[in-house]
């Protein structure tokens, strides 16, 4: 939080042509074509070549097609036989699950296992992603029954909050798949194996898309940094990154002062106003404020640098003397890249910023996260005592 800081008296926020006349001599009209035999046959290739098209598509699609519309019901009577692996993906429904049953003969009718769901939808509502390890042949209702008991979700399912490092998602991820670390910072070492975008400049700070994530038994460390760094990939395309330009940035930029964002504060509906300072900040706009031109003055980036920030809302004064470009008390401008992940909301939050002239902001209760935002230094200086008295009433939760 980059609002707080030590009892020196700092502020972590103090801060085409034409076709009549084309190649034809003036006041001449173009002789109207005729259709010859070849312009015949053309159309009739293409007519062939569309129908011949229709045709694959419908080999291809009609066991789809009967499946989501065929009233047949039939059902293996079980308890089948030897032995399969069914991926359960994230937000996959009971009509996608019923397909992949049925693609690998677990199940004889998409309608059956349907019919069993549809009677049971409080249960199939709570269906896991993971891996099940299920008997080909199954009947309709014994395969619901293994998909709903989680007991039977193999893989490994770890959750990814916002605003980690990569060294800290390393460490989840290695908890909870058994992967040694060093196994995934090889990968990381490596940015074209990750597949990381340009605008990272090969690192994979703020590249690691926190989300929920399900592996499989048989995946590897570049895989699940490989997921997450696609997962980034699609949510960017959604926000869309590439409108960076539009706010005067470079999509490296743009993912950096993200990564702030998201370390600042803690309620999505303060993003776009910090998102406002840090703009503010940096074009000159607080200089009449008491902020030196372009210092962001973010506590955020100085817990980045020293490592610290897992529960005190305050710096030293040494570290804000220091000479490190994440110092963004003593350093103008942007520090080098990304402080962590951020989340979809607060790379959002970068191309909506308020526009009320905000140059200070403080989070004055750490449980909420509520925090004030304000134009002058003295109403700002006055939230802060807010804060003070917050952690006072609230021993040991500051630092």
């Amino acid at each position: 939080m980059s609002e707080h800081d030590d009892e020196d008296g700092h502020d972590g926020l103090d801060l085409g042509l034409d076709d009549e006349d084309h190649g034809h001599a003036p006041g001449r009209r173009r002789a109207r074509k005729r259709r010859g035999p070849w312009g015949c046959l053309v159309v009739l290739l293409i007519v062939g070549l569309l129908v011949a098209g229709v045709a694959f598509a419908g080999v291809k699609g009609i066991d789809w097609v009967r499946d989501q519309f065929s009233s047949d019901t039939e059902d293996y009577p079980g308890p089948g036989e030897g032995e399969v692996v069914i991926e359960v993906g994230q937000g996959h429904g009971t009509n996608q699950i019923a397909r992949t049953l049925k693609e690998a003969d677990v199940i004889a009718s998409v309608t059956a296992f349907r019919t069993v769901a549809n009677t049971r939808p409080d249960e199939a509502s709570r269906i896991q992603p993971g891996f099940y390890t299920m008997r080909k042949q199954m009947k309709a209702a014994d395969a619901f029954d293994l998909l709903v008991d989680p007991a039977n979700a193999g893989g490994s399912r770890v959750v990814i909050p916002e605003g980690l490092r990569v060294n800290q998602t390393v460490t989840r991820l290695a908890d909870a798949t058994g992967i040694d670390e060093a196994e995934f910072e090889a990968v990381l070492a490596d940015p074209v194996e990750l597949d990381l975008p340009a605008s990272a400049e090969g690192n994979a700070e703020g590249y690691l898309f926190p989300s929920a994530y399900t592996f499989g038994p048989e995946d590897q460390a570049v895989d699940l940094l490989r997921a997450m760094v696609d997962r980034w990939k699609q949510v960017s395309a959604q926000v869309p990154v590439a409108d960076a330009a539009q706010v005067g940035l470079d999509e490296h930029d743009f993912m950096t002062i993200a990564s702030i964002i998201e370390k600042e504060v803690k309620r999505d509906e303060d993003r776009p106003a910090v998102a406002e300072v840090i703009f503010n900040r940096l074009d000159g706009t607080c200089v009449s404020k008491g902020v030196p031109q372009g210092l962001l003055q973010m506590d955020s980036t100085i817990h980045f640098l020293t490592g610290g920030g897992t529960g005190s809302v305050y710096t030293s004064r040494e570290a804000r003397q220091s000479d490190s470009p994440y110092n963004t008390y003593g350093v103008r401008g942007l520090p080098p890249g990304p402080i962590a992940s951020p989340g979809k909301s607060a790379m959002e939050a970068v191309l909506e910023p308020t526009n009320e002239g905000y140059c200070y902001f403080v989070t004055v209760d750490l449980d909420t996260g509520e925090t004030l935002f304000e134009v002058n230094e003295e109403d700002h200086n006055v939230n802060r005592r807010t804060l003070n008295t917050w952690c006072s009433e609230n021993p040991g939760r500051c630092g």
